[in-house]
């Protein structure tokens, strides 16, 4: 195909598959276009997490990359558990002037909040918090009551 004289100057190329081309322009198009959602986008830190469970608590696990545990802010009301705090770009974590001008920024920054609602009350007392290279874990004892509630139901096949 390569040999075909108006593929390439339609293509805006000399040599080549138009096809690879193609794909060369698409991929440029995507690139650019994250670029653009990147951009937008770089003043939201959202707080991803894991919830897992036991017989006897929960556990829930969320990555905070970045953040200094004095950033970190963890609250119980009720059956809600809340996570907020702030992520500080690099211009706030150095307050000294040291020159440097930034061409792209693409990591996120900024206030962030997560909220999640368990089945029960929490006692704040019980529950506990810990936070290590970049990961908080939360552990949330179940109450007596909803420990001794729950039941294994044996599950049956049937044809």
């Amino acid at each position: 195909m390569a040999n075909n004289p108006w593929l390439p100057s339609l293509w805006g190329e000399k040599d080549g598959d138009p096809f690879d081309v193609l794909r060369k322009r698409i991929n440029t198009a995507f690139e650019d276009l994250g670029q653009g959602l990147t951009t937008t986008l770089s003043n939201e830190f959202s707080v991803r997490s894991n919830v897992s469970e036991t017989d006897s608590e929960f556990c829930i696990s969320a990555e905070l990359p970045g953040v200094d545990e004095k950033d970190i802010d963890v609250s119980i009301s009720g059956d809600r558990i809340t996570i907020k705090g702030e992520k500080k770009s690099e211009q706030e974590q150095n307050k000294e002037d040291d020159g440097r001008e930034f061409h792209r920024i693409e990591r996120s920054y900024g206030s962030f909040q997560r909220s999640m609602t368990l089945p029960f009350n929490i006692d704040s007392e019980k529950a506990t918090a810990e936070f290590k290279n970049g990961i908080l874990t939360i552990n949330v004892p179940k109450p007596t009551e909803q420990v001794t509630q729950t039941k294994k139901i044996e599950v049956k096949a049937t044809k």
